[in-house]
């Protein structure tokens, strides 16, 4: 299957997992991050100087999660047929809202762990102009899918995902965009005001990992020993248990979180 690879050198409990649940909908854990966002903000505002983008902690966000998933590159794969098949790359897909905020679509960045913040701001840029504009694929498929009787919505999303991630058939001629999703879905509920939530996996995205970013607010924090306000970034995860355990969500977290606290050393090349 393009794109993909099939992984054959499993755990025991990896094996078993992946025949536990019945559905990308059941298996999903739930936890939350708390970010101190005091160095990314300050660097998200030297990187726009620098480089005349619109920079934002989102992009930073997609870099951090991509740098993190190339270190467990097991995490980043699907599940067909109860095997597991790793992607050939680490996409990550930013949800964007057009409409004024009542209609959501998105746009999926690929390599996103070969790209600097600003290089996914750029790209980003221009990929949401396109939703807004109504011109990508995606915006395009969902309104076709408008048009289909109400009743018949599920069990058309459920045949375009089996044939597209089960089947590996690319049905992009008519329409529908291959691994439209990647690996992660980022979505920004605290540029709406809100100050923290949590996502649901969606279905057909096939997407294992959901991140939802809060809204940034001074908390008390004790910093040594002594209690201080500071800037916190509120982040719900989702993942998918089938594909992730404890341990690597763990790992996967520690760096995340590493990058974002102190992005002036994680990511130096890049300032």
């Amino acid at each position: 299957m393009r794109g993909f690879k099939r992984e054959k050198h499993l755990s025991t409990w990896r094996q078993m997992a992946l025949h536990a649940w019945r559905g990308p909908g059941d298996p999903s854990v739930y936890g939350t991050l708390e970010i101190d966002a005091g160095e990314a903000r300050d660097v998200v505002r030297e990187l726009r100087q620098q480089s005349g983008r619109r920079v934002t902690i989102t992009h930073l966000v997609g870099r951090a999660i991509a740098l993190a998933l190339r270190e467990r590159p097991e995490v980043n794969a699907i599940i067909r047929f109860g095997q597991l098949y790793r992607r050939d790359s680490i996409d990550v897909f930013f949800q964007v809202a057009f409409e004024g905020g009542e209609d959501l679509n998105g746009a999926k960045i690929a390599d996103a762990d070969q790209k600097t913040a600003v290089e996914l701001a750029a790209e980003l840029e221009e990929a949401a102009r396109a939703v807004r504009e109504r011109k990508t694929a995606g915006v395009k498929t969902a309104r076709r899918f408008k048009s289909i009787p109400r009743a018949l919505t599920g069990t058309l999303l459920r045949a375009t995902t089996f044939v597209t991630y089960d089947l590996g058939v690319d049905l992009s001629r008519f329409g529908v965009p291959y691994d439209a999703f990647g690996t992660v879905m980022i979505t920004n509920v605290g540029s709406f005001g809100l100050s923290s939530g949590l996502a649901p996996l969606l279905p057909f995205s096939r997407c294992p990992i959901i991140l939802l970013l809060g809204e940034i607010g001074d908390r008390p924090v004790v910093r040594d020993g002594a209690v201080v306000a500071r800037p916190i970034l509120p982040i719900g995860v989702t993942f998918d248990h089938r594909l992730i355990d404890g341990f690597q969500a763990g790992k996967m977290a520690a760096r995340f979180k590493e990058i974002l606290e102190h992005p002036r050393a994680a990511l130096a090349a890049e300032l």
